[in-house]
């Protein structure tokens, strides 16, 4: 026995156990959990043609989301999501929340853009706002432009001649979302100056624009999971995971034995990488991306067999096992390679096609695709090679026989 080897070997399997143990306080702080676990409301909002605005286009969109983002806000909920999906659809998630009648009512009702002066007193609506876009000046500083209509404009023409110096309120669902200083009388034509950057300018007046051109929204679904039932379902799914991985390992080492043992190393290592890579970007880990950790578990598995079988064929061409480990692992890597390429590929269309929890499902499958493929070409090939140099693996029944 070589005692070189087999110290490198222990120190392998107690990083690999230091590792798993250490790892779980810091992942559980940085891998946030989804809407699907810690219960909330999710309502999906689907924009439907009125007779003032019979297209729906993407600036029109873009207005629907800043309507509700702003909503969203002032309901105070932490780590809520409002993403766009599709060509009409918005999808709001609102975790930790269970005031659904307060959601559907603050989600559901019509924005009201409105100038007000100082007194907080209705000036103008939005529905007199004409266009509002972001423009530099020659000096590349940035501003709003605004224009209303010949009505609104003799209105602003006459509050903004008497209030030079004060000040004027625009509001949004009876926000205050800007408050201009008046600088001087301006009629039809205005602008918004003094604005902190471009994208500032350039959020504003898609929030101006959305009282000009309201997006009629329409409920297309809504649920809401309590957090007692999302961690339940949790715990069922990691209980499925934990009974799913002993079932592998008491495969692998029953038909594989040492080297069966070696895959099992490799398998603790491919699950660390991908929590870690995981929390690394930040990820949220909802139940279809346990789900697709769980298939990632299948791909390395599924990686090692194809190896371990191509070694054995190998062996019954009378070569040894050394130099069958290293022929097996050269002309099986691109076996492996196919089968997770076709895969990353499935996993590619699913994510730009899909939205939501689809889209989580895909992004996991496809780390623990990529990590599995690490797993098995480079951590599973070094173990058994460690297994073999400590002289505790020497011939082919390290394989279960040939």
């Amino acid at each position: 026995m070589n005692f070189k080897y087999l110290g490198l070997l222990i120190l392998v399997v107690a990083l690999l156990a230091g590792a798993g143990y250490y790892s779980m306080g810091p992942l559980s702080e940085s891998i946030s959990l989804g809407l699907d676990i810690r219960g909330g409301v999710t309502v999906l909002l689907e924009a439907v043609p009125t007779p003032d605005n019979p297209v729906i286009n993407d600036d029109a969109m873009s207005r629907a989301v800043a309507i509700i983002t702003q909503r969203v806000n002032g309901l105070g909920v932490a780590e809520a999501e409002v993403v766009r999906e599709g060509a009409t659809r918005i999808r709001v998630s609102l975790p930790d929340y269970d005031d659904q009648e307060q959601a559907m009512s603050i989600l559901g009702r019509t924005a009201r853009l409105a100038f007000r002066d100082g007194e907080f007193n209705v000036l103008v609506y939005g529905d007199n706002l004409l266009d509002a876009r972001e423009r530099l000046t020659d000096r590349n500083e940035p501003y709003v432009s605004i224009t209303f209509d010949s009505a609104a404009g003799e209105i602003m023409r006459q509050y903004t001649g008497d209030n030079v110096g004060g000040y004027l309120f625009i509001t949004l669902d009876d926000e205050v979302i800007s408050m201009p200083q008046i600088q001087m009388a301006v009629g039809a034509e205005a602008m918004i100056s003094n604005m902190g950057s471009l994208q500032e300018a350039r959020n504003l007046a898609i929030m101006l624009r959305s009282g000009a051109l309201p997006v009629a929204l329409e409920v297309r679904d809504f649920r809401a999971v309590g957090p007692s039932l999302g961690m339940s379902s949790l715990l069922q799914t990691i209980n499925a995971a934990y009974i799913g991985i002993a079932l592998v390992v008491l495969f692998m080492l029953f038909f594989y034995r040492g080297f069966g043992f070696a895959a099992t190393l490799a398998l603790s290592a491919y699950v660390i990488i991908v929590l870690w890579t995981l929390a690394g970007i930040n990820a949220t880990l909802t139940l279809p991306g346990v789900a697709g950790i769980i298939l990632g578990v299948g791909m390395a598995v599924d990686a090692n067999v194809i190896v371990f079988e191509r070694i054995k064929e190998e062996m019954r061409g009378g070569k040894s096992l050394r130099v069958s480990i290293a022929a097996g692992f050269r002309r099986a890597i691109w076996t492996v390679l196919d089968a997770n390429v076709t895969t990353l590929i499935g996993a590619g269309v699913l994510y730009y096609f899909g939205t939501g929890p689809v889209r989580g499902f895909a992004v996991t499958l496809s780390i623990s695709i990529l990590v599995s493929m690490l797993s098995a070409i480079f951590i599973t090939r070094m173990l058994m090679f460690l297994l073999v140099n400590t002289k505790l693996v020497k011939s082919d029944k390290a394989l279960g026989g040939i």
